[in-house]
């Protein structure tokens, strides 16, 4: 079997897993035929999340190195040597979660004359510099001014700045937990946190949801069953589930985390989307709670920059030593820009931007799936489909990755052994809205289609 590893030159994680591919099979160190490892080894063995390999799969088969076989595996395309790859038609990647970039975001215009007007300044080289692994004040004022429209009486010296949630979110777990310690989380969760899990020997305990999200009764069994130090969720506009929890519940686990003595990581990237504001669980409990708050979601992802609310100064302080000694510090000039972007009011027009395309995406959506089972906020740029009985979800994503569709199958954010039957649909990521409606249009059709002797014998 190929012994999975990256090309760490390539320009994204997924890319450096196929051109590493790619050039163990020039070299002779994998030969035609060969089946490759399964997805999730591959994940575990690179250190990276699952939907990166699954992505770098649907890549490698788009060039025509890879074939799934059904029940069998993957396997090294057969074909001679030096015969240029089959190239399929071309895939659209329903798989990455970010959001949509609309023309009205004008985001290359505001690229290039914010990072333009930083240097250009009295003091824009400073931008160019290292700087405190926290962030500079100015950034950390600018940050405390944003997140003070969802959490109360937010301060600068609680802020953390970090590049990118992913990052923040290992951090904390760095510091709040240690091999074998458990973590409450949803029965399906952000495969980020499954991938920071799998790095450091966490344990993650589920809790069971339903359409409103999280149910308190079940956390608070794990609490007295398991005792978790630490409740993990995403409180509005769930990935993948989509559901927001509604205040009463978010007062529920809040009362029975400071019961039990669990602390909390809230990981709200998607609160900016939704003109409705709710009561986050940093301003119910603030001394327990670790608040994340990204702009990949709301902004777009290339600006790598996110922000935690500690507890209080001295662990803020904690957290930028662990964040010293892994990424050092986040972007400076991608934060000066996004600080000057929230003073100017650039950041609020450009989600306000991704919202309304959001909504529109959504509509088309809805009227191209009809009657299938599917949740959705109207303000998000995901859904999760359930699929009839006749579909297990990793058979209709390889159908439909097959037909040149990718999506993310509910293995992918599981916890427990037997997951719901369901996929992640993302909507942002196809170009424009052309592209979205033929792909949402072959899924539908792919839907009513027999299972394609996929499942199992029973």
């Amino acid at each position: 079997m190929w012994k999975p590893r990256l090309n760490e030159s390539a320009r994204m994680k997924y890319l450096g897993i196929v051109e590493a591919l790619e050039a163990d099979i020039r070299s002779g160190r994998v030969s035609r035929g060969d089946r490759l490892p399964p997805q999730r080894a591959i994940a575990e063995a690179l250190g990276v999340d699952l939907t990166t390999v699954t992505r770098a799969f649907n890549e490698a088969r788009r060039r025509g190195i890879v074939e799934a076989q059904a029940g069998r595996g993957t396997f090294i395309c057969e074909r001679l040597d030096g015969e240029p790859a089959v190239q399929s038609q071309p895939l659209i990647d329903l798989s990455m979660n970010m959001p949509p970039q609309p023309p009205a975001a004008h985001l290359k215009r505001n690229f290039s004359q914010g990072i333009a007007e930083i240097l250009g300044g009295p003091r824009g080289t400073l931008s160019t510099y290292y700087q405190e692994s926290n962030g500079s004040d100015a950034d950390r004022q600018a940050a405390a001014v944003w997140l003070g429209h969802r959490v109360e009486d937010v301060v600068a010296d609680r802020v953390v700045v970090t590049s990118g949630a992913q990052s923040a979110l290992f951090a904390v777990c760095e510091l709040l937990l240690g091999p074998g310690d458990l973590i409450a989380a949803g029965s399906v969760t952000y495969p980020g946190l499954k991938a920071v899990a799998a790095q450091k020997g966490i344990v993650i305990e589920p809790i069971a949801m339903d359409d409103l999200g999280m149910i308190p009764d079940s956390f608070e069994k794990v609490c007295r069953d398991k005792s978790p130090k630490v409740l993990y969720l995403v409180p509005t506009i769930d990935n993948p589930t989509t559901a927001t929890l509604p205040e009463e519940r978010r007062r529920a686990l809040v009362a029975l985390a400071r019961r039990h003595g669990v602390a909390i990581i809230e990981d709200d990237p998607y609160a900016p989307l939704r003109p409705e504001r709710l009561v986050s669980l940093a301003e119910l409990a603030h001394d327990i709670t670790w608040h994340i708050a990204t702009l990949s979601k709301c902004a777009t992802p290339a600006l790598r920059v996110a922000y935690v609310i500690a507890p209080n100064a001295s662990q803020a302080l904690r957290l930028a030593g662990i964040l010293r000694a892994t990424v050092l510090m986040a972007p400076p000039l991608m934060s000066a820009l996004a600080s000057r972007w929230i003073s100017d009011g650039t950041l609020d027009a450009i989600t306000n931007a991704i919202r309304v395309e959001n909504i529109e995406r959504q509509k088309l959506a809805s009227s191209i799936l009809g009657e299938s089972a599917f949740a959705a906020d109207p303000h998000g740029h995901h859904l999760w489909l359930r699929l009839p009985d006749h579909w297990l979800a990793a058979a209709f994503a390889e159908h439909a990755d097959r037909a040149g569709v990718s999506i993310v199958p509910s293995s992918a954010f599981a916890t427990t052994a037997y997951p719901l039957q369901a996929v992640r649909i993302s909507l942002g990521v196809a170009p424009d809205r052309g592209a979205l409606e033929d792909a949402l249009t072959l899924l539908s059709s792919l839907i009513a289609q027999p299972s394609l002797g996929s499942r199992a014998v029973v």
